[in-house]
């Protein structure tokens, strides 16, 4: 047994159609019989009237009053009632005898007859209207008395029916009728274009789905972990969810209605939610977090707004880093075992042409060059993290042809670092400064980078200040423009041909970092034969400086170990 789908119910558009409908129906005809009724008794008032000034005009002709007191009143009077009753339009004119004797009349039968009516207010010489049934039906008929000095001689009724007034009535009900049809017809057109436009708005849901679809629409708002932000045609903010609060760092005011501009966001970010072109997968830096940005204009005919979602990859852009040093961590050492190799062989070779002494003093030689690479880099930097940076890098850059050195003046001490600096944060900084250099300094004569590393009191140390951890990176390269000073640490700018990640990001990562940790971050022309200069002409020197949070006792032990290095 099959049971048959419940029908549909009746989208929003269409509900308010047919509530309009009947309203403009309902409207239109109480206007009507309100136009009817009004109509109707101001016909009978005209039609009142009308009768009373025929019957005093009568009742005032002095041709009348002489023939009522002729010998044969009707003789005279039936032939003027009936040209009056022809030129005044009314239906009757009917003039008595005081008694109510009839002796004019429309039905020369009815004449002599008694009058069917009221005449007592007549009688008492007032004249008066009265709606009466009368020998020609229903009419509105006047009576009004004929006088002769003080006396009343006759009366005199004038009337017209009650059919003509409606009638007359008829014709006013059916050009209103026209009106009525033609403002229904009107308003519902009227209706009906502009519950389509709302059918198309509403995409022809009922009001039970667009509650649904708004309660489902508020839960995935809030859910939902990635920002979501909707910009309307003006770039103002129409909506954002908690995410997007978050990861914008706006805080809980209301952002609502405010235009994307106003919000302080960075220039490079605010730039891409401006923008009339979709942005797929931007990546963009804020004050702490690393945002990957889409965009994607609304669709709709006009441009109707933006819709953008925001993903937080600091952190995955932070083991990206990581990784891309282990990956070049894993490229030195299979370089280095290619060396090793090579060196084995010759040692075996020696050995098997007889010459043992040779052999140990080659192996000797070559063991004691990379023992002296490590002890170098151990001896200045003891800190674990930045010494195995330093010892990766330093073979990356060997194979690129680019020498790294250890400044002499460098010195960080074992457990110097407190728990706020995060190790993370320094291989950002340092191995970021370092490829950056390195590019800058590879294929130049002598290629060098200096990396020096120490900490140093403040100037108010003395005085209960801070100590700071000062990171400094030289290169032999070509130096950078003093007028691109600042825009070398925002993103996506390079000097360098775009790679298949593109370029531009290392530096702003570095600035990023160091901002975080409240410290400080510059670039400077290096100076030939000046203190951690890369050995060469020309090239640039990147130095952050970052607060320890230590008190002032062993910034100063520090600074005295860095005295010793010649700092």
């Amino acid at each position: 047994m099959r049971f048959s789908a419940l029908p549909r119910p009746r989208s929003l558009a269409g509900q308010l159609f047919a509530m309009q409908a009947v309203l403009i129906a309902v409207v239109v005809a109480g206007y009507a019989l309100f136009t009817y009724l009004s109509d109707r008794g101001q016909a009978e008032d005209a039609a009142g009237r009308q009768a009373t000034a025929v019957a005093r005009s009568i009742a005032d002709a002095p041709s009348v009053r002489e023939a009522i007191n002729a010998p044969d009143p009707t003789a005279r009077l039936q032939p003027y009632a009936l040209q009056v009753q022809r030129d005044t339009g009314v239906d009757f004119v009917t003039i008595m005898s005081p008694r109510g004797i009839r002796w004019t009349h429309p039905d020369t039968a009815q004449i002599g007859g008694k009058f069917l009516g009221h005449i007592g207010p007549a009688l008492e010489g007032h004249s008066f209207t009265e709606t009466y049934t009368g020998t020609l039906g229903p009419s509105v008929r006047a009576v009004t008395p004929v006088w002769d000095g003080n006396r009343v001689i006759a009366l005199v009724s004038a009337g017209i029916r009650v059919e003509a007034i409606s009638e007359r009535v008829q014709e006013q009900v059916t050009a209103m009728a026209g009106v009525a049809a033609g403002a229904l017809a009107l308003g519902g057109v009227g209706t009906y274009v502009i519950n389509a436009r709302l059918r198309r708005h509403t995409h022809g849901m009922n009001a039970a789905e667009l509650s649904h679809m708004h309660d489902y629409h508020q839960a995935a708002l809030h859910a939902v972990r990635e920002g979501l932000l909707m910009l309307d045609g003006q770039f103002r903010v129409a909506l954002i969810n908690d995410g997007g609060r978050e990861l914008l760092g706006v805080g809980p005011e209301e952002v609502v209605g405010r235009s994307v501009a106003d919000l302080g966001l960075p220039a490079p970010l605010t730039g891409a939610l401006l923008a009339s072109q979709p942005r797929v997968d931007e990546v963009h830096l804020t004050a702490h977090r690393v945002l990957v940005v889409n965009t994607s204009p609304v669709s709709g005919g006009e441009r109707r707004g933006t819709v953008v979602t925001l993903r937080d990859v600091t952190e995955l852009q932070s083991l990206m880093g990581e990784l891309d040093s282990e990956r070049g961590f894993t490229q030195a050492l299979r370089s280095q075992a290619h060396e090793a190799a090579n060196r084995l062989h010759t040692v075996v070779s020696l050995i098997e042409l007889g010459r043992a002494e040779e052999a140990v003093e080659f192996a000797t030689a070559e063991l004691e060059l990379a023992q002296a690479l490590t002890d170098q880099v151990v001896a200045a930097v003891s800190e674990p993290v930045l010494a195995a940076l330093l010892l990766g890098k330093t073979a990356q850059a060997n194979e690129r042809g680019v020498e790294l050195v250890v400044a002499p003046e460098s010195r960080l001490d074992d457990g110097l670092l407190p728990q706020g600096l995060p190790a993370r944060d320094l291989v950002t900084i340092l191995g970021n400064l370092i490829d950056n250099a390195v590019d800058a300094a590879q294929g130049t004569v002598r290629a060098r980078v200096t990396v020096t590393a120490y900490a140093e009191e403040t100037a108010d140390a003395a005085a209960g200040g801070r100590a700071e951890l000062v990171l400094r990176v030289a290169d032999s390269g070509s130096g950078v423009d003093p007028a691109h000073a600042e825009l070398v640490f925002q993103r996506g700018f390079t000097t360098k041909p775009a790679g298949p990640q593109g370029r531009g990001l290392g530096l702003a990562l570095v600035r990023q970092a160091v901002t975080r940790q409240e410290g400080t971050l510059t670039v400077t022309e290096n100076e030939q034969g000046g203190a951690g200069g890369a050995g060469g002409a020309g090239g640039a020197v990147f130095e952050a400086r970052l607060p320890l949070g230590g008190t002032a006792g062993p910034a100063r032990r520090i600074g005295s170990a860095a005295a010793r290095g010649g700092a």
